[in-house]
Order: structure tokens, then C-alpha cells, then sequence
């Protein structure tokens, strides 16, 4: 198994964040808050909030030992860990 650079997982863990952000926006349809003000910030809020949970799950599934895939099983982890705060943090809301 070959080390994953630092920098490519920083910018993958980044994308998967945003991507889950917006997938949730536009799947789930907007907040309370949203519809009250409007715009696009709901969407910019979605995006970091992903990211966020995106590292969460990233340092939990390497804290936790999850290896496999060519150690590419940690951005399994980052997907889960960004859908999953995405998800508390409707409920919250």
C-alpha cells in the first residue's frame, strides 16, 4: 500500500465535502431559513458544512483503522461523515 499525498487528499476531501453539500441542497430542497431570506447562501452554507463533515468522517475512518481500496477507503469515510453531519444539521435546523 503507497501513501496517499497529503495535498491530493486535502483537495479530494474538499470536493467530496462541496459535492455532498450541494447534492443535499438540491435533493432535499431548502431550509426553513432559506426560503425566508433567499438567495444563495443556503447553498454556500450546504457546501461548507459538507466539507466540514467530509473531514470529520476522512480523520474518524483513519482514526478507526479503515484501510482498503488501496487505503482510498478513507474517502469512503469522508462521503459518509459529510452526508451524515449534512444530515444532523437539517434536523437542527
Amino acid at each position: 500500500m503507497h501513501a496517499i499525498d497529503p495535498v491530493a487528499a486535502f483537495i479530494l476531501i474538499v470536493v467530496i465535502g462541496v459535492a455532498a453539500g450541494m447534492l443535499f441542497d438540491r435533493f432535499a430542497g431548502p431550509s426553513w431559513l432559506a426560503r425566508q431570506f433567499g438567495g444563495q447562501r443556503g447553498s454556500a452554507t450546504s457546501s461548507l458544512v459538507g466539507v466540514a463533515g467530509a473531514f470529520l468522517g476522512y480523520h474518524l475512518a483513519a482514526l478507526g483503522g479503515m484501510i482498503g481500496l488501496g487505503g482510498y477507503a478513507v474517502f469512503i469515510g469522508a462521503a459518509v461523515g459529510a452526508a451524515i453531519v449534512l444530515l444532523l444539521w437539517r434536523m437542527i435546523r
